[in-house]
This record gives structure tokens, C-alpha cells and sequence, in this order.
């Protein structure tokens, strides 16, 4: 994982250095984007090419793709119209650094951006271009990702159901972990019904990573996850652990982690990087 994640953090710098726009935007941006993090989504992307037998530096493109979306998302996530962080990863906001308008733009350049990256890769055909994109477009817009923020953000101060919760994060958080593995099968050419076992796969594990992220709110450590502890229950948000228990919740990740392994044992793949990773989701500690 960690030769990967210093793949990936190589190539993202070399995706915004060489824009031709203002220099306080490009440092906003490359200030997000180098923050760390587990890298996971774009990890995924050559995980799943792996499991295919496929050379993974076809999936660099959308790997950076992705996190571009990723961090685009946190960003504004941050701002003090939406959650009003002043830490993400340990370090202080976009927002608090370059001001919120600035936080903004730099959000919409990773956005827009993300589709030149996939747009510029020459190793790849029109068809498969056209796929991610169409992929990224609805992993990320108002049916994805937007969409799944906008009924967190409704949601606040409610208390929802668990299919109500459970659409949050289907779409806030599932969708992009769902759009790297399958941008990984449309890269290695993978069949139709092959591509829609990795969608599954992905929605367990997006649903895993999500309650384990819950957990970890209630009894994560602040130094390891990189902002404070209890900030769902402080912005009003149902959770796993608020309408299962904290027990129901490790209940409910198990579940999940198990049908995530069992989808991959269906498939019959070279399978064990994605096997480790999923493990990783099931007991991360920030």
C-alpha cells in the first residue's frame, strides 16, 4: 500500500504545477492535495487492476482523478456553511489558511480539473475515456456524492432511519470508493458482469468504511484521525452507533466486511490486495 500511496503522491503535484492559472489558487490546491491521507480511492483504482492481471500504471490518471474529487469534497465539506472544521488531517482548513473564498475556487479547480487528468491520458481508448468519465460524473454529482452530502446536510438535527442513513452514505461516501474499483475494471477491460461484481464489492465496502468512521468518532483517538473526537454528535448527526448501539454498529461493519470478502471470492480474481484492503477498512484507526 505504501509503495502505491508514493506513486500516486508523486503524480498529483505534476497535475496542477504546470496549470496556467493564478499562483495563489495552484497553492490552495496542491495544499489540500498534499495534505496525506490513506490514499485509499486512488490505491483501489490500481488494486483493482492488479486483481485483473492488468498493469497498474494504466490507472494513475484516474487514481489522481479521483483523490482531485476526493479532496475537491473535503474542502468544501470544511467550509463554515457546511461543517465548520478548523482540522482536517491534523492540519489546519483549506479555508483557514487561504480564506474561504479561495477554499471555494480551489475546490472547483480539483473538480474540473479531475476530467482533464482522465482526458490527457493517451494509452487508453476514446471509449474508455468517455466510461470513466460518465463513471466519475455520476460517482460524484447530485446522484453520488453531491446528492449524499446534501441529505447529510438535510438530515442534521433529525433522526433518521437506517434506510435514510444508509442512502447518505451510499452516495456521499460509497460512491467514489465504488467509481475507483470500477474505473479499474473498465481499464483492464473487464466484462460487463464483472464490472457490476465490482460495484457490489463496492458498496459493502463503502457502507464499511462509513460505520467504521462513526465508530471511530466516538472512540477514535483525535491525535490518529486528525479532528476531534464527538463532532457528529455535536452537529446533530444520526449514526450507526446512534441507532444501533456502538455493538450494533461493530455488528453491522462485520456484515458488511464479510459480504465484501465473500463478492471477492465469488469472482475468482487475483484477489488479495483488495482482500488486505477491505481488512484495512474494517479495523483503521484514523
Amino acid at each position: 500500500m505504501n509503495s502505491r500511496k508514493k506513486q500516486v503522491e508523486a503524480e498529483l503535484p505534476r497535475c496542477i504545477e504546470n496549470l496556467h492559472a493564478p499562483e495563489a489558487l495552484k497553492e490552495s490546491m496542491l495544499y489540500s492535495l498534499n495534505a496525506g491521507g490513506k490514499r485509499l480511492r486512488p490505491i483501489l483504482v490500481l488494486a483493482c487492476l492488479k486483481a485483473f492481471g492488468k498493469d497498474e500504471a494504466l490507472g494513475l490518471p484516474a487514481a489522481c482523478a479521483v483523490e482531485m474529487i476526493h479532496t475537491y469534497s473535503l474542502i468544501h465539506d470544511d467550509l463554515p456553511c457546511m461543517d465548520d472544521d478548523d482540522l482536517r488531517r491534523g492540519k489546519p482548513t483549506n479555508h483557514k489558511v487561504f480564506g474561504e473564498a479561495m477554499a471555494v475556487l480551489a475546490g472547483d479547480g480539483l473538480l474540473t480539473h479531475s476530467f482533464q487528468a482522465i482526458l490527457s491520458q493517451n494509452s487508453i481508448t476514446a471509449e474508455q475515456k468517455l466510461l470513466l468519465i460518465e463513471e466519475l460524473v455520476n460517482a460524484s454529482g447530485a446522484e453520488g456524492m453531491a446528492g449524499g452530502q446534501a441529505a447529510d446536510m438535510e438530515g442534521e438535527g433529525k433522526d433518521l432511519t437506517l434506510s435514510e442513513l444508509e442512502y447518505i452514505h451510499i452516495h456521499k461516501t460509497g460512491k467514489l470508493l465504488t467509481y475507483s474499483l470500477v474505473a479499474g475494471a473498465i481499464l483492464a477491460e473487464a466484462s460487463e458482469d464483472a464490472i457490476d461484481s465490482m460495484r457490489e464489492f463496492g458498496q459493502h465496502i463503502g457502507l464499511a468504511f462509513q460505520i467504521r468512521d462513526d465508530i471511530l468518532d466516538i472512540e477514535g483517538n483525535q491525535e490518529k484521525i486528525g479532528k476531534p473526537v464527538g463532532s457528529d454528535t455535536a452537529n446533530g448527526k444520526t449514526t450507526y452507533p446512534s441507532l444501533l448501539t456502538a455493538e450494533g454498529a461493530k455488528d453491522k461493519l462485520v456484515s458488511h466486511i464479510e459480504a465484501a470478502k465473500a463478492k471477492l471470492q465469488e469472482m475468482q480474481l487475483s484477489h488479495s490486495f483488495l482482500y488486505d484492503l477491505t481488512d484495512l477498512i474494517a479495523l483503521r484507526e484514523s
